[in-house]
């Protein structure tokens, strides 16, 4: 007798549990990694705990991987829902892949994680989701959909790629060791193909935790600090800023993100000498001052002008036509650089992931954005050349799944 070829994902879930298990007791005592309810046993696997163990919880009022302390490296994926996947079918996928966040996040391997050991250092992960204008329209929901969710108006700066913009689904997986953001992802993509197929991948890095002091502004490609004015977590103007408190109600407690690509043309930077670059920033490169003060942090004057009567911040300057004088009204940065290698020229493909959250798009984003099309020095040097757009719904409690309160 043959055996039947055909096999259930239930099963599949099980055999691979099982394969799991059989691998973990294949190792030697002092390779096993040890497991109980899930968690990683005989490591001290805490909030607290430093390097590879230290674990951001998954469960909350809010994701995590908004206001969590930046990692050091990020790998953003798009999705596109596939034909004929509707509301029930959405809320398995996220049942499903939220288990997978549960688990990875506290140093447990996925069910039917087949190399569980990768699982073991969590390295600070955290796997945030969003959804996409599509899947509400896939879900018969568009009428929960928040209003700014929704493609960007068009501006003059853009250079858009398909490959790099749109997206029903997305997954932000972010950790402090690139092999823990790379198993999370094959875990979490491979659970959604029966979904979903994926749309882009854009992986990006900072600067790790031991590289400088706590709190120091990251810098971007071009060697700017980039961050300086950003709301800081823990704070009423950070809540009044990214955390949605009108629209729908089942967004109470999400945000959203607008993830942009943006190309930075270091070949013309590199041409341009030092003080042109501070005067398009309207910043000291060292230092990430104003041109107006002598530390980062201090308030630029807008008002200051030169002997010869000219501003001392140009009116086109990037912080100028950045600027946003409410705190509550701020977007938040949470940026990464990404390098695509070198052409055989030996010229870069290198720029940023910008991610901005914020409580609402239109009313935080778009006018930032306008500005800058419009007239930044910087627009010489930097092209968008993706864009999408994302409501990131609250986080939930250890017995829920993210995205509950929309599709459940």
């Amino acid at each position: 007798m043959t055996a039947d070829p055909r096999i259930s994902r239930r099963g599949l879930l099980t055999a691979g549990a099982a394969a799991a298990a059989g691998a973990v007791a294949a190792c030697s005592p002092e390779q096993a990694p040890a497991f109980r309810n899930g968690v990683a046993r005989g490591r001290n696997v805490s909030a607290t705990a430093s390097g590879g163990t230290a674990v951001e919880p998954f469960h909350g009022v809010h994701q995590a991987g908004v206001a969590t302390p930046p990692q050091t490296h990020a790998a953003f994926v798009g999705l596109d829902l596939l034909p004929g996947t509707g509301r029930e079918a959405i809320a398995r996928m996220m049942r499903l892949l939220s288990d997978d966040a549960r688990r990875l996040t506290r140093g447990a391997p996925a069910l039917a994680d087949t190399e569980p050991e990768l699982a073991v250092l969590p390295a600070r992960l955290t796997v945030t989701f969003g959804f996409g204008p599509g899947l509400f329209a896939a879900a018969g929901v568009e009428d929960l959909r928040p209003e700014p969710v929704a493609p960007l108006p068009a501006f003059s700066v853009d250079k858009l790629e398909k490959r790099w913009s749109g997206g029903d689904l997305l997954l932000q997986i972010c950790a402090d060791d690139a092999l823990t953001v790379a198993h999370a992802l094959r875990m979490t993509v491979k659970d959604a193909r029966s979904f979903a197929r994926v749309r882009w991948v854009q992986r990006g890095f900072r600067r790790p935790p031991h590289a400088q002091d706590p709190g120091t502004t990251q810098r971007n490609v071009m060697g700017q600090l980039d961050g300086t004015v950003n709301p800081r977590p823990g704070t009423p103007d950070f809540d009044r800023a990214v955390w949605a408190g009108g629209g729908p109600d089942w967004m109470r407690g999400g945000t959203t993100l607008v993830l942009r690509r943006i190309r930075a043309e270091l070949e013309t930077w590199d041409a341009l000498d030092r003080v042109g670059k501070e005067f398009s920033v309207g910043r000291r490169l060292g230092t990430g001052a104003p041109l107006t003060g002598e530390k980062e942090h201090d308030e630029p004057d807008f008002a200051a002008l030169t002997p010869a009567g000219f501003p001392v911040i140009d009116d086109q300057a990037h912080i100028r036509r950045a600027h946003v004088a409410d705190p509550g009204m701020r977007i938040f940065r949470r940026v990464y650089n990404y390098d695509e290698g070198l052409s055989a020229g030996g010229h870069a493909d290198s720029g940023l992931l910008f991610a901005s959250y914020q409580a609402d798009i239109a009313r935080q984003f778009i006018p930032v954005q306008k500005r800058l099309a419009e007239a930044d020095l910087l627009n010489e040097w930097t092209t968008p050349i993706g864009s999408a757009v994302f409501a990131v719904p609250p986080g939930c409690a250890e017995d829920g799944w993210i995205g509950e309160t929309l599709l459940s």
